[in-house]
């Protein structure tokens, strides 16, 4: 074996049993070449091994440190077994190049001045007005810019929308939402002790006449919609829709909670209902998706008549963002590292929607090409519990059933939502092409 691999395993078995942890600085390549009797030459060629192991990064003017998670010895799906299965469920995109990307702007912040000014104190729910021009920007679409004093801030996307619904539906009030739904309103709605009435749904989403005719039956408290990419059927309502709901809103006086948390991947889309409707709208969105969901901020974009009571839900609740979070958003803003990521992640929805076109071709897909999750109506016999309990037993791939997104009494209907955004791309080719297979074989 050559004598720079030789080395190599050394530093990765020290790596392995805890003697390197991650974080930790390698010394420069000609003190290492001195430390361990080597010529400079050799020291770099151990330097891009362990790089090449996915062990170490280097990072110019820094230095070469432990990554903070060296990569499994295997592929995750080396083995069916159900009791680890490949997540399907979970929906978080990273794409390649993305914490280098990040990175820039976290480096800024290890600064003492800056890092003290950024966890001194809690941010305010109103941020910064850095912050809120940040925000405002990031946010814009074509047609629409959002008001930056109207921006406030959650620590994520989930405790912007539980801010948003405590604000706006008392306990036991009613909230109308699509009839299938993000799970998580279903489970804020149930903490909150809200009730949820079922809309009707078609190829643009919820049907105005469904909304009139709930709120006729007994007032709603508020809506909650989601106009682009809906989760989990993808659908995304044209621009002559988003007037229909925006005029419906202001003749009932009926105020939306627009979730547009997935929208940013869709740059074609019309402008948001915010944009129809901005006084009856209050608008939900994150960096969890563009960016990642550990280090975040929740966006609100709220009318005037509701910013007070808004701002109490988010205090009230602790719901505002941390301080250190809301300055790594701010500055990923704006030195272009959220554009980057943007372009990255739109670019990534194309290529596992090929492997999905490819793996399920014949089947009943309900998703769009710009979304990061596909509707899959079962073929007979299958029920969505029993194929997702199959998926997880036979495959190592875990669904989540059609039940999880249904609201009310009605029949879940026999389909499961496949999350095409966290697994590695040959690591989703694989489980799609192992799901297909179990659809073939039947129950």
């Amino acid at each position: 074996m050559d004598e720079y691999r030789r080395i190599a395993d050394r530093v990765e078995a020290a790596v392995r049993d805890g003697r390197l942890r991650p974080g930790d600085r390698l010394p420069p390549q000609r003190v290492f070449a001195r430390r361990h009797g080597i010529a400079n030459s050799t020291a770099i060629r151990v330097y891009g091994e362990l790089a090449r192991r996915g062990l170490v990064v280097g990072e110019v003017g820094r230095g070469t440190f432990v990554r903070a998670a060296p990569p499994l010895p295997g592929p995750a799906l080396a083995e069916a077994t159900g009791a680890a299965p490949v997540d399907l469920q979970l929906n978080y995109p990273v794409s390649d190049g993305q914490s280098e990307l990040m990175a820039r702007a976290l480096a800024a912040l290890t600064r003492p001045d800056v890092l003290a000014e950024a966890v001194s104190r809690p941010a305010p729910a109103g941020g910064t007005p850095e912050a809120r021009e940040a925000a405002a920007a990031v946010l814009a679409r074509p047609g629409w810019a959002p008001d930056p004093d109207g921006v406030l801030f959650a620590g994520n996307a989930r405790q912007a929308l539980a801010a948003a619904l405590s604000a706006l539906v008392p306990p036991g009030g009613r909230l109308g939402v699509e009839a299938l739904t993000y799970p998580l309103v279903k489970a804020v709605a149930e903490r909150l002790g809200i009730r949820l009435v079922p809309l009707a749904l078609d190829a643009e989403g919820v049907r105005p006449e469904a909304l009139e005719a709930a709120h006729r039956a007994a007032p709603l408290a508020a809506v909650y919609l989601q106009p682009t990419l809906h989760n989990p059927l993808s659908a995304t309502a044209g621009e002559g829709r988003r007037a229909e709901l925006a005029e419906l809103l202001r003749r009932l006086e009926l105020t939306a909670v627009e979730d547009t948390t997935w929208a940013f991947l869709a740059p074609d889309a019309p402008a948001p209902l915010a944009a129809h409707a901005p006084e009856q709208v209050l608008l939900v969105d994150s960096l969890s998706k563009r960016l990642a969901p550990g280090l975040t901020v929740g966006y609100l974009v709220v009318p005037a008549r509701l910013r007070t009571a808004a701002a109490d839900a988010l205090r009230s609740g602790a719901w505002t963002a941390g301080g250190l979070a809301l300055a790594a958003a701010t500055r990923w803003t704006g030195d272009g590292t959220v554009a980057e990521a943007v372009a990255l992640k739109r670019a990534d929805t194309e290529a596992r929607h090929a492997l999905l076109r490819r793996r399920l071709a014949g089947h009943a897909l309900r998703t769009s090409p710009h979304a990061y999750y596909c509707w899959w109506e079962l073929p007979a016999p299958w029920r969505a519990e029993t194929f997702t309990a199959a998926a997880a037993a036979r495959a190592g791939v875990a669904v989540t059933p059609g039940s999880a997104f249904a609201v009310g009494r009605a029949a879940a209907p026999d389909a499961v939502r496949l999350g095409l955004a966290s697994p590695p791309v040959a690591v989703l080719d694989e489980a799609l092409a192992r799901l297909a297979e179990v659809a073939a074989a039947g129950p």
